[in-house]
């Protein structure tokens, strides 16, 4: 029995000490007034009776009731029943304040001045609380509410019962102990009590004390906060968050907390548990621990700042859980299932719902049943969730009291659960230790939990999909809850006296009589002098043996992907162990690869284990050194797999195996298998260790008890294997039996086992510190990369398996944990790591087992000797192993070099790992896996190469190649890596190349690291050399070492390396004497490149204001060596693309000079005014030189607007400069140099600038009047096309996407948006009526500095562009994207796409290309484009080259486009060698690819309009591989003056070298093409002067295969020399002799090239038509053998009448829109579809007679004549002509032809296919020349004449003056004529 109550106490109202505006309580009395010795009494009652504070009322409240529940240091609960009511204040003085009226009741005897019944309440009366406090252990909270309300209305309806006898029967009330079942009678288990005021209570105690009672607060919780929610609090308190309830209502906190603990069952929660917490501790809510608190919703406010808490509001429904705070869901499919049978409980009409004859509406269940169902959906929960939980108990001891450990990673891994994030936190949190230490007790009393976890969960999985089924079985089980809390539903009658309604508002109250002490103590001293009399009240326990249920099967049981195991596979592990074991080592060979694939299957691993155990005799098996190997390597696979915990018991299995298997090294030396299998994460783990050991101590004290019979077959079976068969007993029933039997044994029988016990724990100890050094410590106790792998290795306390750590184990362990482990194992010695992690695991494992002090200081002596010992024993073995023959592994395969190029590193024994690309592992082309790889790494003096072959056996003798440039390098870093052969984990290094290649590699255990380390280094060295001249490019085939003077020319003239250092020591004398006036910013050399200049020092080299004459002279007067650098550099690309489009000239003679618009001015060949622009530039010829050092100034860089295009038709100029100064800098860089007002200055810069533009505009003939001044009258309608809007650029067809990203300007939307600095006024029109005659395109920021001209003349665009950040970026994330790195997590091409869409390369692909559209819209309308975005050099010139690539069909050549990028990138000075991060210097900011987005976007017109360019998309792929791979000197450095300063620029012209490599990418490709077509583009039929408009939109794009292809067969195709040329000859034509045979041959995707392997039509035939050449004796070049066949079609097609092309090769596709033309199968050697050869157009039937009719001209008149070529020659002989591509002087055969009225020449006098045509109708004048360099020595000076055309200035030389004077005559006499 037990005391219902245990204090009665009365509080009343009191004021605060500190005289504060809050009272406080005090208690008046209490009883019994001495403390019970088995209960104490609780401190702190006063403050949870008035939870939110003791205050005054002015009105008087009904009496509130509530139970609050206090927790002492003992984890016992306390239940406070508090009934408060409201009195009034005495009043009979005057109430000053509500604390003198307190003080006042609290004199006056606890207030008994009683008013009487007719003085009326006065208006300032106030009403103070006093409540009755009921203290006790039980929780029975109706019982207190009666007995506490019988009290209060005794008190108030003035009953005749005596007080003190009814409280004294209370206090002396007893009730019977739980589990009143096991008494006889009614009245036993139901007591009835009457407190002797005429009542009667019935108390029920529950059947079983372990089931806690909710009545109905389950439901109540359900009701309040809905489903989803309360399982999100669920979940949060068993995953130890902290939970805090609010409400206006106490009882409702109370209930919240009470439903929610009760859900818990069996796991009971040991944190703070407070349901309602009175105002004043509100601190406690900032504790770091857990808890579930309930807080009067008035304190929400205070609640609000606490981030880590889950909130739930009982009045509002709602929880609200921070965002910090992750609480996991239960595992699928129990979240859902548990949810559906929520639902059916809390609303079975939802199933009902949509009947359409519902059946009539059942009664739903009561709220207390329905309390009782719900409390079952969670009770099935748990069994699901722990079932088979028995099964994973270790038994550590059983007496004197039992010890239990549950083994959580087996648990886990049986569940296939180990992944999931909630269980794991469950099974590690304090209820689960408690509920192991509580249930795992093998001999005890049962409840539901017991029967249901054993018995019920093969019913409840056969339920899983019957709701119906489901429902029955939460209704039994809610019955028997209910049964449970009202075992005696029948006799619960009740009779108590309540108060009347609305008693408390009467105004007779006498305040409560202050009580007899005397009297009640006497009642109660009377009743426990009567208890000591009976026997004292036992709990009766009906103890058992707790049932285990049926062993662990899964419930969710996760299939293990592609690695299910079929017994097929566990076939072939057994028969390839057997096959060792029988010595066969070939069949074992073959079947190894197959084993390793199934040892991915745990059956498989399980399988292996167990055959491995069947060869072990005796604990020992000697191996020879063969069988050993394969052991190992098979022990190796199935342990990499295993996680840190071993949840699959794979690592326990094999820890017996690994110290049996061994072979002999020599006599008195053997090498055991654990030295070789060390190397994984698991033996490094606490916490497996400890399970192993529990486990092990566990089967022996079970055969310490089992009999004599038993323990035969104990024996028998192996330490770790799995437990008992059916019929033998588990070790829990013998610790059960043993359990029941213990009281029974004397104690001498007691001592003896307990120390049997103690001693088979020591012995354990013992050994599993012998077994963990074996595994820790390595074979060579020098190397410590085990150690550094495992770092951290003994963090015990932090990651420990067991759960309950005693404090001991913890205050032992600590000592050691002062030194970490594992953290430095580069300077740790070994041996100590080792002992202090052993040391740690005996303390906590001893301690935990209860093994003596004495046995545990005695461990501590022994781990440094066993530890010394074994090193010992292993520095013999380490000597003798590394005496072994070495395994045979295979050759290493040098790879081929290029000439020149050299071996820096030899080959390093590597494996190359697939990198996430899935070809190489057979993915989506099909086919074997040809990665993981195994071969050697090369380091050269160019490339990194990999050559190997692949591990698979299977796939045959294949090659991988796979390689990229040393500069291409972009990420280097260093990974740990299983081998793939042996799965030993290894040091590797994944490097990655912006050529897309991506080398994940693991060394071979033979290479050391300090191999590994020297690698690193020299690829570090070799890819950020000191000194550009260390490159590739510049070793290679070098005639002199930088060292040694350079060779002179032997030339008359000075050589050109003289020039160039001349011209640099000029320029470097102007600079030089600027530098001595002005201290300013030196630009960095090209050593130091790489940081960008300061923000406030732009490159400025401002030449002083008086320049020395020499500086500007005009070029007539310039000095010798001036003028051999004037014509070294009107040799550059620029100049000769400013001749073609006819865009100035040099020549002083010309008399139409002056009337050019545009000049060549040599004010930069010094680059003295800037350094990053070419050094002869295009200006407007009315502006002089000096002024363009002032203009200079406004731009960055000094990048000033010069001319770079002109079109030909509209006589629109593309200009190009770097982005405008802020203004105010401006201002103030003049006004720090010089002495006159600095915004005058400024404003005079800005003016020069503004004469600038106007210039530009008045020098296009169309815009500019007879006055100069710009009119714009001529700009009609008639001219615009009817393109007179800007919305038009949004209409034509493709450039549709020109969204607000390009300014706002180009959606059309509003004309003059942009700010104006002088308030110039904007447009208000829509449209303007006119196109500007100058666009300035530049970025938002930028364009304030300009201002608008007043005549609208110019008009800015602001746009918004990326930056070369942005880019870099990007890059980096489009490489991710390609080449991943590691196998994707989620196959299939959606990951892909979703990468490549986050990198946003491709939108910036279609900024780039809208933006270009647009300025080719603009400058094909006739209106001039300036582009000034960034600096000048990154977007500037992928912006104007695209632009010129659209807009002019020449750059669409193979010539063109040379000549487009030496002009627009070389020249111009796109930074090569900052971007792509060549120096040490630029090492810091990375590779930025933008060259490589603009040839992108080359590709990207190329697929649009595949019929338009010369070259072949595979050209545009060498460009891309070569502009980063530093093989030749192109695309090196970042301007024209760092390569003059290097003496790089003219060098080719000055030294005649022998033929050495090629320097120059041009001259390569040159080389090559007259080798193999593979640059040319077959389907070339350009349509003459045809603009192109790609589509830009982003789904228009298409990802370059640049990007994504690699053939692993030769490696990147791009260095001609080293691919393997074309495919053999086919096999009949050997000159073995041998039968023919077949000629297919097998091409793998991603192995081979397939264009290789499989030419086009065209390549193929060309290449048979070099072969049978080749056999005949006369070589052709493919180029002379196509040339001839286009003169032949060309013959064809004019004889055919119609012009058109009659050939084979006829050309099918419609020219007005080629851009949905083919796409073509293209690679090194070209592409598949045979169209029209002709370059030239055919007059016939495609194209549209109004276009042909514009542009016919003279030539196509003529063509009309079928004369035969003989008849049109009217003069003919040899001249000289000047080559105008850097070409020298070549003798050619002319022919004058009048007919036709053009100069034709031809290579010499019989050659048929003409070379070139002038035509007569655009020369302009004949004119005496002068001899330039290279031109014939012995010819007589006025033998040389130069013809003028509109294009171009001819320079030709006769044999004589006589021959001379006739050609001159001829011509002229030929343009009369005309």
């Amino acid at each position: 029995m037990a005391r219902l109550a245990d204090y009665f106490v009365l509080v009343a109202f009191g004021p605060h000490p500190r005289g504060s505006g809050e009272g406080q309580g005090q208690i008046l009395q209490r009883f019994p007034e001495k403390d019970w010795e088995d209960n104490p009494f609780p401190q702190g009652i006063e403050l949870f009776c008035q939870p939110s504070g003791w205050q005054l009322c002015p009105e008087r409240n009904p009496p509130t009731f509530f139970v609050a529940v206090l927790t002492d240091i003992n984890s016992e609960r306390h239940y406070c029943a508090c009934l408060t009511f409201w009195e009034p204040v005495e009043s009979t003085q005057e109430v000053v304040c509500a604390e003198d009226a307190a003080e006042k009741e609290e004199a006056d005897e606890g207030g008994q001045v009683r008013l009487s019944s007719t003085a009326p309440a006065q208006p300032g009366q106030l009403f103070a609380p006093k409540t009755l406090v009921l203290v006790s252990r039980l929780d029975h909270t109706e019982v207190f509410r009666n007995s506490l309300g019988l009290i209060y209305a005794i008190h108030v309806e003035g009953l005749n019962v005596c007080l003190e006898n009814v409280i004294g029967n209370l206090l002396t009330c007893t009730v019977p102990l739980a589990g009143g079942s096991q008494l006889d009678s009614v009245e036993e288990g139901a007591r009835t009590i009457s407190l002797g005021a005429g009542d009667r209570q019935v108390i029920q105690t529950p059947l079983v004390d372990s089931l806690p009672v909710s009545r109905c607060s389950v439901a109540l919780l359900f009701r309040q906060l809905g489903i989803t929610n309360v399982l999100s609090l669920f979940c949060a308190a068993l995953t130890e968050h902290k939970v805090l309830f609010l409400s206006r209502s106490y009882q409702r906190l109370a209930d919240a907390c009470r439903g929610l603990l009760a859900l818990l069952f069996p796991l009971r929660y040991s944190f703070t548990y407070v349901p309602i917490l009175p105002a004043q501790l509100l601190e406690v809510l900032s504790t770091p621990t857990p808890f579930i608190i309930g807080v009067n919703a008035a304190f929400q406010a205070e609640t609000q700042e606490l981030l880590d808490v889950i909130v739930a509001d009982l009045d509002g429904g709602t929880v609200t859980v921070p965002e910090c705070v992750h609480i996991p869901p239960l595992p699928e499919p129990l979240q859902s299932q548990t949810h559906n049978v929520l639902s059916m409980v809390l609303d079975p009409e939802l199933e009902l719902a949509d009947l359409a004859f519902p059946p009539p509406t059942t009664s739903a269940s009561s709220l207390k049943m329905q309390d009782k169902e719900l409390r079952a959906v969670f009770l099935r929960l748990f069994a699901q969730l722990l079932q088979g939980y028995r099964w994973c108990l270790h038994i550590v001891r059983i007496h004197p009291e039992p010890v239990i450990r549950f083994h959580k990673a087996a648990f886990l891994g049986q569940r296939g659960l180990v992944e999931d994030d909630f269980l794991m936190k469950v099974l590690e949190g304090m209820a689960f230790a408690g509920f192991v230490s509580e249930r795992g007790v093998p001999y005890r009393s049962t409840d539901l939990f017991d029967e249901l976890v054993a018995h019920e969960v093969a019913r409840m999985r056969a339920d899983e999909n019957h709701p119906h089924r489901v429902l029955r079985h939460v209704q039994e089980l809610a019955e028997q809850l209910y049964k449970n809390e009202n075992p005696y539903p029948a006799v619960a009658m009740h009779k108590v006296q309540r108060p009347g309604e609305a008693s408390h508002l009467r105004r007779t109250h006498r305040p409560f009589p202050r009580l007899d002490e005397g009297t009640i103590q006497w009642i109660v001293d009377q009743a426990a002098a009567k208890m000591q009399g009976a026997p004292p009240a036992v709990k009766a326990e009906r103890r058992t043996t707790v049932p285990s249920g049926p062993p662990m099967t899964a419930i969710l049981e996760r299939c293990s992907g592609p690695h299910i195991n079929s017994a097929r596979r566990l076939e072939v592990v057994r028969n390839c162990i057997s096959y060792v074991f029988e010595g066969k080592m070939l069949e074992a060979k073959k079947l190894l690869p197959a084993v390793l694939r199934a040892l991915k299957g745990r059956a498989a691993r399980r399988c292996l284990a167990h055959e491995l155990h069947l060869h072990v005799q005796q604990n020992r098996a000697v191996l020879d050194h063969q069988q050993f190997d394969f052991v190992v390597r098979m022990m190796n696979c199935c342990l990499q797999d295993c996680t840190s915990l071993d949840e699959h018991g794979i690592a326990a299995a094999l820890l017996p195996l690994v110290t049996a298997f061994c072979r002999k090294l020599s006599p008195g030396v053997t090498q055991f298998a654990y030295s070789c299998v060390q190397e994984h994460v698991v033996w490094s783990t606490p916490q497996f260790w400890e399970a192993m050991f529990y486990g092990d101590v566990q089967t022996h004290i079970r055969a310490l008890y089992l009999e004599p019979s038993d323990d035969r077959v104990s024996a028998s079976q192996e330490v770790g294997e799995a437990q008992s068969q059916d019929d033998e007993r588990s070790a829990l029933d013998v610790a059960s039996e043993q359990r029941r039997l213990w009281p029974m044994l004397s104690r001498e029988k007691q001592q003896e086992l307990v120390q049997k016990e103690e001693s088979t724990v020591f012995s354990q100890a013992i050994h599993y510190a012998n077994r963990m050094s074996y595994l820790l410590l390595p074979l060579d106790s020098s190397k410590s990369r085990l150690l550094r792998e495992r770092a951290g290795l003994g963090d015990l306390e932090s990651a420990s398996n067991s759960l309950v750590t005693n404090s001991m184990a913890g205050s032992v362990a600590e000592s050691y944990d002062t030194e970490s482990g594992f953290e430095d194992a580069e300077t740790c010695d070994v041996a100590g790591a080792v002992v202090r992690f052993i040391n740690r695991f005996v303390d906590k494992v001893c301690t935990e087992s209860g093994v003596t002090s004495d046995h545990l200081k005695g461990l501590h002596v022994m781990v440094p000797d066993i530890v010394q010992m074994h090193i010992e024993t292993l520095e013999a073995v380490h000597r003798e192993s590394k005496r072994l023959p070495p395994i045979q592994k295979p050759k290493l395969l040098r790879p081929r070099l290029l000439p020149g190029e050299e071996c820096v590193l030899d080959g390093l024994r590597v494996y190359l790992l697939p990198d996430g690309r899935e070809e190489g592992v057979g993915g989506s082309g099909g086919g074997p896996a040809l990665l993981p790889a195994e071969g050697a790494v090369f380091l050269t003096t160019y490339r990194v190469i990999f050559t190997g072959m692949p591990t698979d056996p299977l796939v045959g003798e294949q090659v991988v190649v796979r390689s990229f440039p040393v500069a291409a390098l972009t990420k280097e870093k260093r990974i740990s890596v299983q081998t793939p052969v042996d799965q030993l984990l290894q040091d590797g290094l994944q490097l990655r190349s912006c050529t897309f290649q991506l080398l994940k590699m693991a060394f071979d255990e033979e290479v050391g690291s300090d191999s590994a380390e020297l690698f690193r280094k020299q690829l570090h060295k070799l890819r950020y050399p000191p000194d550009i001249r260390n490159t590739f490019a510049f070793t290679l085939g070098s005639a002199h070492t930088p060292g040694r003077p350079p060779r002179v020319a032997k030339d008359k003239g000075p050589s050109f390396r003289t020039l160039s250092r001349n011209l640099v020591k000029n320029a470097k004398k102007t600079i030089g004497r600027q530098y001595v006036t002005r201290k300013k910013y030196n630009p960095p050399g090209w050593e130091h490149r790489g940081q960008p200049p300061p923000e406030d020092q732009e490159d400025e080299i401002s030449v002083s204001e008086e320049l020395e004459p020499s500086t500007l002279t005009p070029s007539s007067a310039l000095k010798p060596s001036d003028r051999m650098t004037m014509s070294s550099l009107v040799e550059r690309a620029c100049c000769r693309d400013y001749q073609r489009l006819g865009l100035g000239t040099l020549s002083s003679s010309l008399s139409r000079a002056k009337s050019e618009p545009f000049r060549i001015s040599p004010v930069n060949r010094m680059y003295a005014i800037c350094r990053s622009y070419p050094g002869l530039l295009i200006v407007p010829q009315s502006i002089q030189d000096n002024a363009l050092q002032r203009v200079s100034r406004c731009y960055r860089q000094n990048r000033f607007p010069v001319v770079c295009w002109r079109s030909g038709r509209s006589k629109a100029v593309l200009l190009r400069s770097g982005g405008l100064h802020g203004k105010g800098v401006v201002g103030l860089f003049k006004a720090q140099n010089a002495p006159s007002p600095g915004q005058a200055q400024a404003d005079s810069s800005s003016l020069e600038q503004e004469k600038y533009l106007q210039a530009v505009v008045s020098s296009m003939p169309r815009f500019a009047d007879s006055s100069g001044r710009n009119t714009l009258s001529s700009f009609s309608s008639a001219h615009m096309g009817g393109h007179g809007k800007w919305s038009s650029v949004r209409a034509s067809g493709r450039s549709t996407g020109l969204g607000a990203d390009v300014g706002s300007r180009l959606a059309g939307r509003d004309l003059l948006s942009t700010p104006h600095t002088n308030g110039a006024p904007s447009d208000s029109g829509f449209l303007r009526p006119q196109r500007a005659a100058l666009y300035i395109i530049g970025d938002k920021a930028q364009l304030k500095g300009v201002r608008p001209d007043p005549l609208q003349q110019w008009e800015l665009v602001p746009i918004e562009v990326f930056e070369a950040r942005q880019v870099k970026a990007s890059f980096k994330k489009l490489l991710k994207a390609c080449v991943p790195g590691c196998p994707a997590t989620e196959p299939g091409p959606a990951s892909f796409l979703r990468s490549l869409e986050d990198s946003e390369w491709l939108i910036q692909i279609h900024k780039l290309l809208q933006i270009s559209v647009l300025v080719v819209e603009l400058l094909d309308s006739g209106s001039s484009v300036l582009v000034s975005l960034e600096d000048g050099w990154d977007i500037t010139t992928q912006v104007v080259s695209l632009v010129q690539l659209l807009s002019d069909p020449f750059y669409r050549t193979l010539e063109g486009f040379r000549l487009l990028v030496e002009k627009e990138w070389l020249s111009f000075g796109h930074r090569f060698s900052h971007r792509g991060a060549h120096t040490p210097a630029g090492q810091s900011s990375g590779f930025t690819p933008v060259f490589l987005q603009f040839l992108d976007c080359v590709h990207q017109v190329h697929l649009q309009f595949p019929m338009e360019f010369e070259f072949s998309q595979f050209y545009l792929k060498f460009l891309g591989y070569h502009h980063a791979s530093r093989r030749f000197r192109t695309f090196l450095l970042d301007s024209d003056y760092e390569r003059i300063e290097l003496g790089l620029l003219y060098e080719e012209k000055g030294e005649r070298r022998a033929q050495v490599a090629c320097r120059s990418v041009w001259e390569y490709v040159d080389r090559l093409s007259k080798r193999t077509p593979m640059f040319y583009n077959y389907t070339y039929a350009p349509e003459d002067t045809e603009v192109l408009r790609p589509y830009s939109n982003v789904s228009n794009l298409k990802v370059w295969d640049f990007y994504t292809e690699e053939t692993l067969a030769e490696g990147p195709p791009y260095d001609w020399e080293l691919a393997q040329g074309p495919p053999e000859p086919p096999e009949e034509e050997r000159p073995d002799g041998g039968a023919p045979q077949s000629r297919r041959r097998v091409v793998w995707p991603c192995y081979d090239s397939r264009p290789r392997v499989q030419p086009d039509a065209i390549s193929r035939l060309l290449e048979e038509l070099q072969r049978l050449e080749t056999e005949l004796g006369r070589p052709e070049r493919w180029k002379d053998a196509w040339d001839r066949v286009k003169a032949a079609q060309r013959l064809e097609s004019r004889q055919d009448g119609r012009g058109t092309p009659s050939s084979l090769l006829v050309s099918t596709v419609p020219h007005h829109r080629r851009s949905l033309g083919v796409y073509l199968q293209e690679g090194p050697v070209g592409s598949t579809l045979s169209l029209s050869l002709d370059s030239d157009q055919s007059s016939g039937s495609t194209t549209s007679s109004s276009r042909q009719a514009a542009r016919r001209s003279t030539s196509t008149l003529y063509s009309q004549f079928q004369t035969a070529e003989s008849e049109n020659r009217s003069y003919e002989g040899t001249l000289y002509k000047k080559g105008a591509f850097m070409k020298p002087w070549k003798a050619r055969w002319f022919v004058l032809d009048k007919t036709k009225h053009q100069l034709r020449y031809y290579d010499h006098r019989v050659d048929t296919e003409c070379k070139g045509v002038i035509d007569l109708a655009e020369v302009e004048a004949v004119a005496p020349g002068t001899p330039t360099i290279g031109a014939p020595k012995t010819v007589d000076e006025k033998a040389f004449f130069d013809v003028k055309t509109t294009r171009r200035v001819y320079n030709f030389c006769a044999q004589d003056v006589p021959s001379a004077q006739q050609w001159v005559d001829r011509i002229q006499s030929c343009l009369s004529d005309a």
